[in-house]
């Protein structure tokens, strides 16, 4: 009887607003000490988060999003959150799909979450009829960067930004479905 984990990825509702933004807190606390001010991290970003995921759950347009969760089943335990992901199509960018969100949490990056949630994105672009996905990342996240640019992301732009009350740069990356 073998009991090696299998990730699955299952459709975000309404219900997974908390655990999303848990995910995501836990994800920037993680990855932007460096790059965002500590009291932001420390005592503010659960907060906005939790009020960030709740709203973007309950807005209009779920049709034109996809928000999936990586859970690790590992019988006889019950499904471990992992990592989600969260791609939009925005008819108005010259830019394509935005891939808003990819966050493996930390103890279960380098397993293939973030390449499994990225495909998964992909796939939903494909199926929508769209030619190419494009995110931003943070200036100065070089794993993420190199992360991107391994699975074939091109940085093509960089935009000002405000992230946690500090002028932040977000770097913008495509990439270039396959034909369909």
């Amino acid at each position: 009887m073998s009991t090696a984990a299998t990730l699955t990825l299952r459709p975000a509702t309404l219900a997974d607003a908390p655990l999303l933004a848990a995910m995501h807190a836990a994800s920037w606390q993680a990855t932007y000490r460096a790059l965002l001010p500590a009291a932001f991290l420390e005592s503010e970003v659960n907060a906005e988060r939790a009020a960030y995921w709740r709203a973007r759950m309950e807005a209009p347009g779920a049709e034109r999003r996809l928000v999936l969760i990586a859970e690790l089943d590992a019988p006889p335990a019950a499904a471990t959150p992992a990592g989600f992901v969260c791609v939009e199509r925005q008819p108005e960018s010259p830019w394509g799909v935005l891939l808003d969100n990819l966050h493996a949490l930390p103890a279960y990056q380098g397993m293939g979450v973030g390449k499994r949630l990225m495909e998964a994105a992909q796939s939903w672009a494909r199926a929508q009829g769209e030619a190419q996905l494009y995110l931003y990342v943070l200036d100065g996240n070089a794993p993420a960067i190199a992360f991107y640019e391994r699975q074939g992301w091109e940085f093509s732009g960089s935009e000002p930004d405000r992230m946690g009350g500090v002028d932040i740069t977000a770097l913008r990356y495509v990439y270039r479905l396959a034909d369909i």
